[in-house]
Parts: structure tokens; C-alpha cells; sequence
């Protein structure tokens, strides 16, 4: 079905999680993000989510493109928003999928996540044994690096769970020396307000002055961080035809500039891009150009 990975942990309350997502709120860390405050207990209880819950099975699915659209003289759109929108094409599989076990095993309950709902997804996937918590808080995989989606399943069915791997960091700082904004202060902790991800995307207020030589014109998310990972030397390229750029891989800064929200509409109709809406990408824009 095209995922890489899989791995299995048992549904119990992310107790080690508690006290870091605690602390990294009380900084602030979440900046304007104030969905990230809500829903506590559910973000570390699965069994809050989905009732009667006795396992996690977490997934990857690949995004790393043949060509790095970052590398052309332009702005810069993060890898994951190069085409369709995952949330529904993942989602679709994992609906699939889900229907599978169900033929497979009989009637079982459950629910599928992609980037969606209250799920600490990193902590499971670390949990199950699908990598480690890299210094740029990112999941990161021996055999691939960084450059994918993590997806979920929740269901009511006990099976056997995956142990976690061990951290394979060492003593690298590449992801924090090289963030711009100063955006991990510490590792494994990222200040999400300094994000450059968060300023073009999340924030919906105007960016603050002190960014304006920091973005690296990165116009829609940010890829720094992992770009710069030593692991992602193993990343190879997707074979998931909806991941494939949709008609804006070959806009120049002045296309970028000149554009119209009937081109905006039509081009980023699927994307995640859509996200920020007409204003907010423009917004980006002018702030890099300013």
C-alpha cells in the first residue's frame, strides 16, 4: 500500500511525555498555536480518543522527492507540500487498510489518523520502534532519514508491541547550528513560535521584524533541519504519483510575485499550500521581498 514502516505499541497513557509537553507549553513554545494547549489528556491518553483502545500501529509513508524544488533559484515550498495534500491521500490508504484488518480478523473498533486529532504521533512512532526523537524533535529512521508522514491506527485489538530503538543522534548539532531563527534552543526541544514552518504557515499575524533576513526565502514551511541531517543521506525518492509537483515547480520569484489568487486557486487547489490561504502566502512573499 506504500508504506515503508510499521511498528506496534500498546495503548497506555504516554506517562515520559506528560511532563516535556507540559513544560514546553508553559514556555510558550507553541506560540499563537493555542489549538496545541486543548485537549491535554487525549494528546497523551489514545484510549480518551478512541474508547476501549488496546493498541497503536504507526506507519510511514515516503514524501522525499526526485528533485529538490529548494535547490532552483526561487522560493522555497517545503517537500512535504510539493503536491496533493497527504492528509487525504494517506488517509485513504489507511481507510483501506483498516478494512483489510477487518476482513481479515472480523468486527474490530477503531479510528485512523493523519496529522489529525489530538495524536502525540512522534511518541508513538517512536515508541513502536519506527526510529527516535531526533535533536530537531523530529522521528528520524536508520534506514531513511526524515522525510515522511507518520499515520496512525487505534483500535480496540490487542497485539503484540514493538520495543523502541535507541537514539542514534550522538554528539551531531547540524539541525540546531544550521536553523536560522534559532528555533532549537536546546536539543530536542523546539521553540515552535521561532519556527520558520510556524511563521509561514501557522502565524496568522504579521511576521515580526526580527525574522526578515532569517527566512532563506522559504515561502511555505521550512526544510533546514533536515536537509542537513546527516541520516537523510539515505533518503530516496517516492513512488507516490499524487506527491508529484502540481504546476508551480517551475515558478520564478517574479511568477511567485505576479500571483493571482485565480492562479493560486487553480494550481494549489489540492495542496497543503491552500493552508495559508491566498493572503497568507502573499503575506510571505512580501515579506521576503520588503
Amino acid at each position: 500500500m506504500g508504506f515503508s514502516f510499521c511498528g506496534i505499541s500498546r495503548a497506555t497513557y504516554l506517562e515520559e511525555e506528560a511532563p516535556k509537553l507540559e513544560e514546553w507549553l508553559r514556555r510558550n513554545y507553541q506560540g499563537k498555536m493555542s489549538y496545541l494547549e486543548n485537549h491535554f489528556e487525549k494528546r497523551l491518553d489514545p484510549r480518551k480518543l478512541v474508547p476501549g483502545a488496546k493498541s497503536v500501529i504507526s506507519l510511514i509513508f515516503n514524501y522525499f522527492p526526485e528533485k529538490d524544488q529548494a535547490t532552483r533559484d526561487g522560493f522555497k515550498v517545503a517537500k512535504y507540500a510539493y503536491g496533493k495534500d497527504y492528509h487525504f491521500v494517506i488517509k485513504d490508504k489507511l481507510k483501506d487498510f483498516f478494512e483489510k484488518l477487518k476482513n481479515q480478523i472480523g468486527e474490530i473498533d477503531g479510528r485512523v489518523f493523519v496529522d489529525s486529532a489530538p495524536v502525540h504521533e512522534r511518541a508513538w512512532a517512536a515508541k513502536s520502534g519506527l526510529g527516535w526523537i531526533g535533536k530537531n524533535s523530529l522521528l528520524l529512521n536508520k534506514e531513511m532519514g526524515s522525510f515522511f508522514f507518520l499515520a496512525e491506527i487505534i483500535l480496540d485489538l490487542e497485539l503484540n508491541p514493538d520495543g523502541p530503538v535507541k537514539d542514534h543522534c550522538g554528539t551531531c548539532t547540524a539541525c540546531m547550528d544550521a536553523c536560522p531563527t534559532d528555533a532549537i534552543p536546546e536539543p530536542y526541544v523546539v521553540d515552535g513560535s521561532r519556527c520558520i514552518s510556524y511563521l509561514t504557515i501557522e502565524l496568522k499575524e504579521e511576521i515580526p521584524d526580527e525574522f526578515h533576513d532569517k527566512m532563506e526565502d522559504w515561502i511555505f514551511g521550512c526544510d533546514i533541519c533536515q536537509d542537513v541531517c546527516p541520516w537523510n543521506r539515505f533518503s530516496k525518492p517516492h513512488e507516490e504519483p499524487a506527491f508529484q509537483p502540481g504546476g508551480w515547480e517551475n515558478f520564478t520569484k517574479d511568477d511567485w510575485t505576479e500571483l493571482t489568487e485565480e492562479v493560486f486557486r487553480k494550481v494549489f487547489k489540492k495542496s497543503a499550500v491552500k493552508r495559508t490561504k491566498f493572503s497568507g502566502l502573499k503575506r510571505n512573499i512580501e515579506f521576503l521581498k520588503d
